[in-house]
């Protein structure tokens, strides 16, 4: 479908997104969907993983017309005060009349373009099946030859460095690893429903305290391999796929971000 030379209205973008990521299946910790209107007509998307002030900031000097987020400006529990950073970027976002659209858990969850799927895409790892709250989690049949060498290949592929605990006495850290277990950004407490889904190996963004312990009590390695590097592939593939389903214009803009 040819949109290009006129874009698609806000409305039908927003249905765009809704019917493909289905927001309303999902608990989440805030809302999904149209966080800031902006105009009314949207010919180019810009996608990133965090809507700070320097995505925006490249978005509208990429001059696009709206910007879909995993992590948008609104959650949970949070300080209703429009001051100082939140501020600084609905005052962007408004004043050069941009969307925000914002997809949490159910852009986790995609089958397909979710970032737990294209996490498992690029490290070359199949889902064969689903774990924890919401079904978030992924489980794949891999093969290294221990927790080092898969650790190796995960620092490799993400380009970022990796945490690992390996599994304590009562498991044999040298062991081939044939059972991975993953769930993107900070899913620490996903660990105990990954080691009961026979994970010999758990990946996800961030490391608590507790785990660590777990890891070595349970002999089940634990790998921290960054919140941001483990969420960068599914805001642009979503983006990507709507945009050439309504012929729109896409960049994808990664704001480097070490945690």
């Amino acid at each position: 479908m040819d949109t290009s030379a006129h874009g698609i209205s806000r409305t039908q973008l927003l249905q765009a997104f809704d019917g493909l990521l289905q927001p309303e299946r999902f608990k989440d910790y805030g809302p999904n969907g149209l966080q800031v209107e902006g105009r009314a007509q949207i010919c180019h998307i810009v996608s990133g993983v965090t809507a700070s002030r320097a995505l925006i900031e490249a978005a509208i000097a990429a001059r696009a017309d709206a910007i879909f987020v995993h992590h948008g400006l609104f959650w949970r529990g949070q300080d209703g005060r429009v001051t100082g950073w939140m501020k600084q970027r609905l005052q962007l976002l408004l004043a050069h009349d941009i969307n925000l659209f914002a997809y949490h858990l159910p852009l986790d969850a995609h089958a397909e373009l979710g970032n737990n799927v294209r996490l498992g895409h690029e490290l070359g790892w199949r889902p064969l099946a689903r774990f924890g709250e919401q079904d978030l989690g992924c489980v794949a049949a891999v093969h290294y030859a221990d927790v080092q060498a898969l650790a190796g290949h995960v620092a490799q592929v993400l380009r970022h460095p990796v945490t690992l605990v390996p599994p304590g006495p009562g498991a044999e850290a040298a062991e081939p690893i044939t059972r991975v277990a993953w769930c993107t950004g900070g899913a620490q407490s996903y660990f105990e429903a990954a080691v009961a889904a026979g994970a010999q190996a758990f990946v996800t963004g961030e490391i608590s305290e507790p785990q660590a312990h777990l890891a070595r009590e349970l002999g089940v390695a634990y790998l921290a391999a960054g919140h941001h590097a483990t969420e960068r592939y599914g805001a642009p593939a979503v983006a990507a796929h709507v945009a050439q389903q309504w012929g729109l214009a896409h960049s994808f803009i990664d704001i480097d971000n070490p945690a």
